[in-house]
């Protein structure tokens, strides 16, 4: 009998799995560990709220330190969050619907940090150290110019989301 229309079709494990290693090059073409990208992409196919640890790793086939590694990277930078479930034990990640949205607000804090720790090299360097100064003076100014535009930017990607939404 023909699926209907409306009837919902769901993606196949066998496209799914060439979907998330595919997610993991994608991550290791661009200099990160690949295993980061396939926890990504495990995540945005997922039907459920959230996955644990031990979902992850059988989904994966990877080892608990593998998935506690890239999973504690990945909440630090912003592509993942760790939630709570009531009345379960472990941990357990989700992706924003937006995952690249609330990466780009997230890498501010990054961003911060870096123009931070430029701040605090600037406050040892000494009167000499010429070269250096120029050097680090214009990483903080460089972090702190881009902070400053990564806000814009998440507004105008905002209006961009608001915009195709009212478009359909």
């Amino acid at each position: 009998m023909p699926r209907s229309s409306r009837e919902p079709r769901h993606l196949g494990d066998e496209a799914r799995h060439e979907i998330i290693d595919d997610m993991g090059m994608l991550w290791q073409t661009l200099g990160m560990p690949r295993a980061e990208g396939r926890i990504v992409g495990c995540l945005m196919l997922s039907n459920a709220p959230s996955m644990s640890s031990a979902e992850l790793m059988e989904e994966l086939g990877s080892s608990p330190a593998g998935i506690s590694t890239a999973t504690r990277r990945l909440v630090d930078v912003g592509f993942i969050k760790r939630v709570t479930q009531t009345g379960q034990r472990g941990h357990f990640f989700k992706v924003e619907d937006d995952v690249w949205g609330a990466f780009l607000a997230g890498e501010r804090a990054y961003l911060d940090k870096r123009a931070a720790f430029a701040e605090s090299v600037l406050e040892k360097l000494g009167t000499g150290d010429e070269g250096p100064r120029r050097r680090v003076t214009n990483m903080r100014d460089y972090m702190a110019w881009l902070s400053t535009y990564h806000r814009k930017m998440l507004d105008d990607y905002e209006k961009f989301k608001q915009e195709r939404e009212a478009n359909g």
